[in-house]
């Protein structure tokens, strides 16, 4: 399925089961339950996901910093001739790499950073910092649709937010939301593989991202889940 699809599907399903179920829903549960939503498709660079966060300019910006990186080595005298130059085509060819790379190599640089300088938002930056270079090394529908990812982050949820008034939910919304997401990823003609080594395919081919077909059953899967987005938050209270 794609992006918007999944984002609408797995976040409208999860906070409706989970309002039906009595879980308060606070503002840090549905920003996971959003970011779950997109999560398994982080290990691919032109997803919704990581193309919001990291666009277009900031692939330019950097682009024109590795330019400027190798103009300056060339003539700085950081090496002597012809390691100087040799240095230089080194990183300005990183620049000519191809946008879905050069997104790696912003996750990557992301992940150092976090590493490095976000210790006061600790645990939550080893998270994200651990998310990001696996998810830029892995190939697409890999680990990330996997059960053991669905459980590691369910559990990253859970002891991060221990102790927090709303801990519960914040990591209930997380792991059904990815879940969700793999189900979803299922019903293509794709499918996924949910405990690799094993060969074992989840895979119900109803359809095909990009295809008529395809087009079809995500809109009738988000026409159910704003039916019942509808019937959890306004109809319930009616019964």
């Amino acid at each position: 399925m794609m992006g918007k699809s999944h984002l609408i599907i797995s976040t409208g399903v999860t906070l409706s089961v989970m309002h039906l179920l009595g879980h308060e829903i606070t503002i840090p549960a549905v920003a996971v339950t959003v970011v779950s939503a997109l999560l398994p498709d982080i290990d691919e660079p032109n997803s919704l996901l990581v193309r919001k966060a990291i666009p277009e300019f900031l692939l330019k910006g950097l682009q024109a910093a590795l330019i400027g990186a190798a103009i300056y080595l060339y003539f700085a005298g950081v090496a002597e001739p012809p390691w100087n130059i040799a240095l230089s085509l080194l990183v300005g060819s990183v620049s000519f790499l191809p946008d879905r790379r050069l997104r790696h190599l912003v996750m990557l640089l992301i992940a150092l950073g976090l590493f490095a300088f976000a210790e006061a938002y600790d645990p939550w930056n080893v998270i994200a910092a651990c998310v990001l270079v696996v998810s830029s090394i892995v190939p697409h529908r890999g680990l990330t649709h996997t059960l053991y990812s669905v459980a590691g982050w369910g559990a990253l949820l859970y002891f991060a937010s221990a102790g927090m008034q709303d801990g519960d939910s914040l990591w209930i919304a997380g792991g059904m939301s990815y879940a969700l997401h793999l189900l979803a990823d299922s019903l293509t003609q794709r499918g996924i593989t949910p405990l690799p080594p094993l060969p074992f395919k989840l895979r119900f081919k109803l359809m095909s991202t990009g295809t008529k077909k395809g087009g079809a059953v995500e809109n009738i899967c988000i026409m159910l889940t704003l039916v019942l987005v509808l019937y959890a938050f306004v109809l319930s209270s009616w019964v």
